[in-house]
Parts: C-alpha cells; sequence; structure tokens
C-alpha cells in the first residue's frame, strides 16, 4: 500500500453548510448515462400546479353570482331613494363619465359602474368555462345567452333612463336580470363536480327537479308582478297589514288595489308551495346538497313574507324593500341551484 506522498496532506472539509447543493447521479432511461440532479432545484411539472381554467372558472363564476345579487341590491335601492334619474343622460352622467358622487348621484351612477364591471367579468368567465369544458356545447351556449342578455340589459337600462321610467321598460329590465341570475346559477351548478349525491333510482331527482323548477318559476313570477308593484307605485295601495283597506278582499275595481293584493295572493302561494317542496325534499331525499337547498328556502321564504309586512308597515323604508328584492334574488337562486344540481346528476 502506498503511502501518501510528501507535501500533500488529506485535509477535512471545513464546517458548516455545503457550498453546493446536494447532487444524486441518476441513469437516464433511453441512454444509459449519467446525469447530475440538483435536489434543491424546483419540480419541473410547476406549470402544472398554478391554477388553470378549470381552477379559475368556478371560483369566477361563483364571484359573479354574488356580484350581480349586488347589483339586484343596488338598483333596489336606487328606487328605493327615489335616485333613478340622478343621473338624467346615459350613458354618461351630466355629460361625463366619473360624475360629482353625491347624494342620489352616487347610487345611481354606482349601479351604472357595477353593471359595467359585469359586461366585462362575465365573458372572462364564459371563456375561461369554454377552456376548462370544451366539449360541452350547451355550457358554452348558455355563456353566450348570458352576454346576450347582459347587452339587452345594458339597453334596457339606457331606454329607462332616457323615456323617464316607463313601466314596462323598468319592469323588464328586473325581469331580464333576475334571467340572467338564474342563467349564471344554472353555469355555476352544472360546473360542479359529480359527487354521487342520489343513490336512488330517478324518483329523488324528479322530486327535486320538479320542487326546484316550479319553486323558482313562481318566485320569478312574484318578482316581476313585485316589479310592477314597485314602478306603478302601487306599494302602498294596501297601507295595512294583513288586512287591505281593512277587508280580507278589497275592492277590486282600483288597478293598483288589484295589483298589490295579487302580490300578496301570490306570496302566501309561493310560500305554502314552497314550504310543502321543501319538507318532500327533506324528508324523501337523501342528498345532501338538495336539503341544504330546500331547507335554505323554507328558511328564506318565511323571512321574505315577514320582510314584504315591514314593508308596508315601515311605509317603503330603503331597507325593507331594498332586503325584499334581494331575498327574491337569493330564493330564485337556490330554486335554479336545486333544479340544475338534479339534473346535472341525470344527465351524467
Amino acid at each position: 500500500m502506498r503511502s501518501p506522498r510528501r507535501g500533500r496532506q488529506l485535509r477535512p472539509p471545513p464546517p458548516g453548510p455545503s457550498r453546493s447543493p446536494a447532487r444524486s447521479r441518476n441513469r437516464c432511461p433511453a441512454s444509459g448515462t449519467r446525469r447530475l440532479v440538483d435536489s434543491t432545484s424546483p419540480p419541473r411539472n410547476r406549470r402544472r400546479n398554478r391554477p388553470g381554467p378549470s381552477r379559475m372558472a368556478r371560483p369566477l363564476l361563483f364571484f359573479i353570482l354574488l356580484w350581480t345579487l349586488a347589483l339586484l341590491l343596488l338598483g333596489s335601492i336606487v328606487h328605493a331613494v327615489g335616485a333613478s334619474l340622478a343621473c338624467p343622460d346615459w350613458p354618461t352622467c351630466f355629460g361625463t363619465m366619473m360624475p360629482e358622487m353625491t347624494d342620489g348621484v352616487f347610487w345611481e351612477h354606482l349601479h351604472r359602474l357595477w353593471a359595467g364591471a359585469l359586461l366585462v367579468l362575465f365573458p372572462v368567465a364564459v371563456f375561461l368555462t369554454r377552456r376548462a369544458h370544451p366539449h360541452r356545447v350547451a355550457l358554452f351556449r348558455l355563456g353566450l345567452a348570458g352576454i346576450g342578455l347582459l347587452l339587452v340589459q345594458s339597453v334596457l337600462g339606457g331606454l329607462t333612463v332616457i323615456y323617464q321610467l316607463p313601466d314596462a321598460i323598468s319592469t323588464s329590465h328586473l325581469a331580464l336580470a333576475f334571467l340572467f341570475l338564474a342563467l349564471v346559477t344554472v353555469m355555476l351548478v352544472r360546473t360542479r363536480p359529480e359527487t354521487g349525491d342520489y343513490r336512488d333510482a330517478d324518483a329523488e331527482r324528479r322530486l327535486v327537479r320538479r320542487a326546484g323548477l316550479v319553486a323558482a318559476g313562481l318566485v320569478f313570477v312574484q318578482s316581476v308582478v313585485g316589479a310592477l308593484v314597485r314602478h306603478t307605485d302601487a306599494g302602498m295601495a294596501c297601507p295595512d297589514v294583513p288586512l287591505c283597506l281593512g277587508r280580507v278582499i278589497p275592492p277590486l275595481e282600483y288597478p293598483t288595489v288589484l295589483l298589490h293584493f295579487l302580490h300578496r295572493v301570490l306570496g302566501i302561494v309561493v310560500a305554502a308551495v314552497t314550504l310543502r317542496y321543501g319538507w318532500l325534499v327533506v324528508a324523501r331525499t337523501r342528498s345532501t346538497f338538495a336539503k341544504k337547498m330546500a331547507t335554505a328556502m323554507a328558511a328564506g321564504v318565511v323571512a321574505q313574507v315577514l320582510l314584504g309586512f315591514a314593508s308596508v308597515a315601515g311605509r317603503l323604508a330603503p331597507p325593507y324593500v331594498s332586503g325584499h328584492t334581494l331575498l327574491a334574488a337569493m330564493l330564485l337562486a337556490l330554486g335554479v341551484a336545486t333544479a340544475a344540481h338534479a339534473w346535472e346528476r341525470a344527465s351524467s
């Protein structure tokens, strides 16, 4: 055994952390040659960990759903505080896009800016949904229909201002807003991953679909009638609750009294049907999602009736009537979500 040469001494490595990253030798499967692998280097699939369109589409749709609910609330506040014509021109406000945000101009112009942001957000959501689900043509068509609804809604909003709040256009404006909310709800539910909630035969799905569709349809009709009550100034045609002009059935020869009384009767029908179907869904299905939706609708419809009474008793105070509109929109979304969820599970 040879001794080390003189003048060359074996020195131990210096203490402390290693100056170079740890490396391991691996063989390439194809060539057999060795390559250095840095254990501290970032993984090569970093791009895969970034949120793609499939992960961004649903959160954006949910955000748009909340944004639409807030837009409906703003629109109700605008009417409740008498600011519908605070900006007498359209699309500008007093000839500018950024007027002085005071008094009624604040609410009216904020409503316009909020709606304008929706015109930007929703097409982005449609694009991301298309990339995440390229083979679902029906979902993409729903998105295109939603863009069309937004464009028509913008024109109706302008006509409402230009023609000084005509009843038909103002009511159509609110009705289209509710339709857009329903469309966004369907898109959000249809992009929900399969969970296997319905373990029974098609009977459960049929019950849930019927409950959701009937409840959502009644809420939509009741909301349109409520919009007519609001825009025809019939909100105080029956100034007492629970009676109307001191009677169970008031004199119906006056159009405003007839409209107000119809809104009350429909409210009782909506509450009764929603509570009945809610009980059936909770008692006869095993879907956790459907039970949650039915329970929320049952609680919401009771609160809605109380808010309706409070709106009359409070002489149409803005907090009451605005909350009344917002809760109606939430009930519509819950009913549509219930039906769309059962429909999606059946089709998949």
